[in-house]
């Protein structure tokens, strides 16, 4: 059973700036949860007990929203907040979370790479830290299902128009079910013109320690950085990799259109705030 995680959360987030020229676009609240949580209890509902989080310079508050805050525990219980207690409470308790930095920005394949020494010589999940997948059973579950019957690596897939294949990594595949596919081959953020399918990798991995050699040889590659992508081709070498094209809906917070929509849609599902916000939407709608 795989009860480890990766969650690289290391990067500058300059989409953002100058929101994230002093906090992490990972604690960037989605209504009233950071990007970050939700990631995490996605990875907990999927059975993970020990998480890695991969993070860099300016990111303490990252260490801090998941550490224990007994001043605020305390000024909630003296006044009778035992609500928002517990919740404050389950944020630490959710899983045994640690903490790496990873010293020089050389990509996400660097990132994963740091993980080496915790991960040891198990499979182990990859969750991007800055993109929330929402779904009926957790994404990361799907996944685990899949390693458990064919026990390789496997990524979640999600179908894209083709003018946007450049901003992922894209497989190359075979469908052996309908949702299932032995992976081919896998290209970095290929020009559409020359995509092999619009298929692209959405931000969740099922890895196994053997990729961290690959990691350690591998060339630099798109924008002169250590990409996980290639490195998992040369996995590809060793053994089988699947894909799977998930239940559920992707919400990639990486830029700003995606964190807006994201947020609406999210206040949209908040009991307290759903019939306030309807109204907003349809009185703004009348004015466009």
């Amino acid at each position: 059973m795989i009860r480890k995680a990766v969650i690289p959360a290391a990067g500058f987030g300059t989409r953002f700036l100058p929101a994230t020229k002093s906090q992490p676009k990972e604690m960037l609240p989605i209504v009233d949860k950071p990007v970050i949580q939700y990631v995490v209890e996605e990875a907990v509902a999927s059975g993970i007990t020990d998480i890695l989080m991969v993070i860099g310079k300016g990111k303490r508050s990252i260490e801090e929203h998941f550490d224990r805050n007994f001043e605020l525990e305390r000024e909630l219980e003296l006044k009778g907040k035992e609500r928002l207690l517990k919740q404050i409470r389950h944020i630490s308790d959710m899983a045994d979370i640690h903490f790496v930095w990873q010293r020089e920005l050389k990509g996400l394949g660097d990132a994963v790479a740091c993980a080496e020494h915790h991960v040891g010589n198990e499979p182990f999940v990859v969750l991007l830290g800055d993109t929330v997948l929402q779904s009926h059973q957790p994404v990361t579950k799907q996944l685990l299902k899949v390693y458990e019957r064919y026990q390789e690596p496997v990524v979640a897939l999600e179908e894209v128009e083709h003018a946007k294949v450049s901003r992922y990594g894209v497989i190359d595949g075979k469908a052996i079910t309908d949702s299932v596919y032995l992976i081919r081959d896998l290209v970095e953020k290929p020009d559409p013109e020359h995509a092999p399918s619009n298929l692209v990798v959405a931000s969740r991995y099922v890895l196994t320690p053997e990729i961290f050699k690959h990691l350690r040889t591998v060339p630099r590659g798109k924008n002169n950085e250590i990409q996980l992508t290639d490195a998992m081709r040369q996995l590809l070498k060793d053994r089988a990799m699947y894909g799977l094209k998930f239940e559920g809906c992707r919400h990639d917070i990486g830029d700003r259109m995606g964190f807006v929509k994201t947020n609406l849609l999210f206040a949209l599902q908040h009991a307290d705030m759903k019939d306030e916000i309807t109204r907003f939407v349809k009185d703004l709608a009348r004015t466009l």
